[in-house]
């Protein structure tokens, strides 16, 4: 259980914007941040920050909360887990009672496995730095590979010792689960022959050194395990199975130290392999992570695109699939990234070429030998033609296949003129190609199954009431306004010109202006108060009480403070009804030379005219339910008709006090 005194000191310390950073590349736009959504395949930015009330809105999927929100939504963590994850981050000390047995065994399936896991690279660390096995054996070779100490544990390496259970046996003792580590795989059961009622039980890594992968928080999902004899039955290396935590195509090695690096410098370097990984990150280079040694995929390159918009591959020069690799770029176009391709001298891979040189030597010979991936395409490619007119012709018709996959026109003219000079042959002839390419693909998508057409049959038989728009729920809409002025405007002070019913000298009821400067929250209260208004909806009922009830203890009400305050499930709901604003921030409308009118410069108007609102909409809806209890009946209705008419004389009033008039 973590202390009250650390929630709090977490909480005060943590910066959202920091926090957020560390996952989306976020830009400035007026006095918040936005940046491509985490949650959603998207390429325009529907993701806002506010660092001055400290919340989030993903309007792309709907989420939004505070900084624990993201990191529960964005991570899975549990709510100890997010609060955790930002100590250690603010390097503030957590205040904790251990866990037990029994708790562990409590905790869920998902976090079962993160504590397995995390617990494996404990121990393989262990081994690594305290076994004489380790030191003679793991230790041993990472040296040869020219990785320093500070290396190795910033990487947080490790062995398994070659034993068949000695890693199994050790986590059971400390009361893992055997469940759990079946389920990460690090540990394998299988029937026992010579006991038909027993089993058997192998640490899948056994003789291995070990390379933990981290998530973007750095979370151990899985590991990667190197063998160091020469056993040809075994695979060199050996990555943890697919399980809840770890999903290979969607986790780059290396992310969790690249991801601040790529982000400052808008680029990141793709490898292959982890040895790569770390062996530049100690030259100095840390923007760079691994697929591991895996085709890419759209999830990892959605990954990246998150940091930056520019991809750097890195292949060996003596890379046998080169031209298959070049797949990946496709996709990387796709996504609507500018990619560059360097390929090394032959004979040498990233690892031993920053192991060779000095970090102005490498970083010299990337600058000069990144080529844009038109270029790259056409070099590899013309090569292979040789004179051949056909195989030049399949080249040409390969490198427009690809412009086409980029997403942006203005991109596909320029790399066409491009092609045009490199390959020699016209525009025309190259946007040709391209038309018929595109042409094609919007066929084939058109002429795939859809079930649209069922679908049709079935608009086709509603009927027309069913078709129209879903009405709008005043009330609601009203409701959440005024939460949204309490929370934005409640501490301030205004001066409101209130609307007195009196009769003047012909008996008739008036509404005269009287002035009073008191605080919004104030104003609400007493209005509501005073026509005995509720509101209908539970979650904004809660809202409000929980509002009011801090406003009035509190001298300097902050949003940062309530909202951190609230239940998860609260504080998610009162950070999107304060971000809604922002979603027109998103548009930029000042570049466009509109100037919106800033609501603060009219927040006494801006309440008025609510809960002016609010009492019209409930006048017109207690005159409907009076004229429903008259119509068909005998009975003497005149108290009721009498009341329809008052209602029906105040509801004008407030209506001209609106300037509106009524139908």
């Amino acid at each position: 259980m973590i202390s009250k005194i650390t929630i709090d000191k977490v909480y005060e310390t943590a910066r959202l914007e920091e926090v957020i950073g560390d996952f989306v590349q976020l830009k400035k736009s007026g006095s918040n941040f936005k940046g491509l959504s985490p949650f959603s395949d998207e390429r325009s930015p529907s993701f806002m920050v506010s660092p001055v009330k400290q919340i989030w809105k993903d309007f792309s999927s709907g989420k939004g909360g505070n900084v624990v929100a993201f990191l529960m939504e964005h991570e899975h963590f549990t709510y100890p887990e997010a609060i955790k994850y930002l100590a250690k981050k603010y390097n503030i000390e957590v205040d904790e009672t251990e866990q037990s047995n029994e708790q562990k065994e409590q905790a869920s399936e998902r976090e079962s496995m993160y504590l397995v896991s995390e617990f494996a690279q404990t121990h393989f660390k262990e081994m690594l730095w305290e076994s004489e096995l380790g030191k003679a054996i793991g230790l041993s070779y990472f040296k040869e590979r020219g990785f320093t100490d500070e290396t190795i544990k910033k990487f947080e390496l490790g062995y398994c010792l070659d034993q068949w259970d000695g890693f199994t046996t050790a986590a059971l003792d400390k009361g893992y689960k055997l469940e759990y580590l079946q389920k990460t795989g690090l540990t394998i059961v299988k029937e026992d022959p010579n006991n038909p009622n027993g089993s058997r039980k192998f640490d899948r890594f056994k003789g291995r050194v070990m390379f933990p992968i981290h998530s973007l928080s750095g979370r151990v999902l899985g590991f990667g395990g190197r063998i160091l004899t020469n056993d040809k039955k075994a695979a060199k290396y050996l990555n943890s199975p697919e399980s809840d935590i770890y999903h290979k195509s969607k986790v780059l090695y290396g992310i969790y130290h690249a991801k601040q690096s790529i982000a400052k410098e808008d680029n990141c370097y793709l490898v292959e392999g982890y040895t790569d990984v770390i062996q530049f990150a100690q030259r100095g280079i840390d923007n760079v992570v691994s697929s591991s040694g895996t085709a890419l995929t759209p999830e990892q390159i959605r990954l990246i695109n998150r940091l930056t918009k520019n991809i750097t591959v890195l292949f060996d020069g003596d890379a046998a699939g080169l031209r298959a690799s070049l797949r990946g770029i496709d996709l990387i176009l796709e996504q609507g990234m500018n990619v560059r391709i360097c390929t090394f001298p032959e004979g040498e891979d990233p690892d031993s070429f920053s192991k060779n040189n000095e970090l102005e030597e490498v970083l010299s010979y990337l600058g000069d030998n990144s080529k844009d991936f038109i270029q790259f395409k056409a070099s590899l490619l013309v090569k292979e033609a040789d004179n051949d007119p056909i195989k030049r012709a399949d080249t040409v018709r390969d490198i427009v296949n690809s412009i086409s996959k980029i997403p942006d026109r203005i991109k596909k003219e320029i790399y066409i003129q491009e092609c045009a000079q490199i390959m020699n042959i016209s525009e025309a002839v190259l946007f040709n190609t391209l038309a018929q390419i595109e042409k094609k693909e919007e066929k084939d998508v058109k002429s795939q199954p859809k079930e649209e057409q069922k679908a049709f049959d079935v608009v086709r038989g509603k009927d027309v009431d069913e078709q129209k728009q879903e009405k709008v729920d005043v009330q609601y809409v009203l409701e959440r306004k005024i939460i949204e002025s309490l929370m934005l405007y409640g501490n301030h002070k205004e001066e409101f010109e209130d609307l007195v019913l009196k009769e003047n000298e012909s008996g008739d009821l008036v509404l005269e202006p009287e002035s009073s400067e008191i605080k919004v929250y104030e104003k609400i209260f007493l209005d509501l108060q005073e026509d005995e208004i509720e509101l209908a909806n539970e979650d904004f009922r809660k809202m409000y009480a929980k509002l009011i009830e801090a406003l009035n203890e509190a001298e300097e009400f902050s949003i940062t403070t309530f909202v951190n305050g609230l239940e998860q499930e609260m504080a998610n709901q009162i950070s999107s009804i304060l971000m809604e604003e922002e979603r027109y921030a998103l548009h930029n409308w000042e570049r466009k030379e509109i100037f919106p009118k800033k609501k603060e410069l009219g927040v006494a108007q801006l309440v008025s005219e609510t809960i002016l609102t609010l009492r019209c909409f409930l006048i017109k809806k207690r005159m409907s339910t009076l004229q429903s209890t008259t119509e068909g009946t005998e009975k003497d209705n005149r108290e009721a008709l009498e009341e329809i008419m008052n209602y029906i004389q105040l509801n004008k009033l407030l209506n001209q006090k609106l300037n509106r008039v009524l139908s």
